[in-house]
């Protein structure tokens, strides 16, 4: 049973394949999980892989310190709107909803990890949004930069590499699709990573691949 201070220590580096994971319950009994990390057994900071089964709902709950939310599959709903796959939401400090899916849904979901003075709601619908051009040929689509802290989805032709860098306040990673590579591993699509403050590696790719990126965001 998971309970409290899961994967909580960030002075390490991480790496967990979602698809081994076992769906665990949770308060609703239509609504399964994947907790990743977390502080509290029902409060504080949260990453998860959420499901919603068809016809499921999420009792109405606030946000304190924001939610972070990216549609993995299916159709992702609250009170304010429908949001397909590849949708990428930011519920600010304070906020609160009543989410629920009528066909199901997979979600990527973080909670109570914005600054409280991180007050823009986002929602964008990737799948209509342009890519620009990153370093060498990669192809980024920038979601949100708050202070230090910056989210975007990067893009991987088949064969690409970067260069080797060091990861100032932590780097997280989910792969969206394809399979992300450095020196330390081979990722599948369903993972996720978070690289330390400081740690360092040489990616690549040898087939396309997208990757979600959160940088500058972790304790130090």
């Amino acid at each position: 049973m998971i309970d409290k201070n899961y994967n909580m220590d960030f002075s390490k580096n991480l790496w967990i394949n979602t698809n081994c994971l076992d769906w665990v319950c949770s308060p609703s009994p239509s609504v399964l999980r994947k907790p990743l990390e977390r502080e509290g057994k029902e409060f504080g900071h949260t990453t998860s892989v959420v499901r919603y089964l068809a016809n499921s709902k999420f009792k109405a709950h606030p946000h304190p310190l924001g939610e972070e939310i990216f549609v993995l599959e299916g159709v992702f709903s609250d009170e304010k709107g429908d949001y397909p796959k590849g949708t990428y939401i930011r519920n600010p400090p304070g906020s609160s909803h009543s989410p629920f899916s009528k066909k199901g849904c997979t979600i990527f979901v973080k909670l109570n990890q914005f600054k409280k003075t991180d007050l823009q709601s986002i929602i964008i619908d990737t799948n209509r949004a342009s890519w620009l051009q990153g370093a060498g040929k990669l192809q980024v689509m920038p979601l949100h930069s708050f202070k230090s802290e910056n989210i975007a989805l990067v893009k991987w032709p088949k064969n690409e590499k970067f260069t080797p860098h060091t990861h100032f306040g932590g780097e997280e990673i989910f792969v969206l699709s394809g399979e992300f590579k450095d020196e330390h591993g081979s990722y599948p699509a369903g993972s996720w990573i978070r690289s330390k403050h400081l740690s360092r590696h040489h990616p690549f790719v040898e087939e396309e691949t997208i990757i979600l990126v959160k940088t500058g965001h972790l304790k130090y």
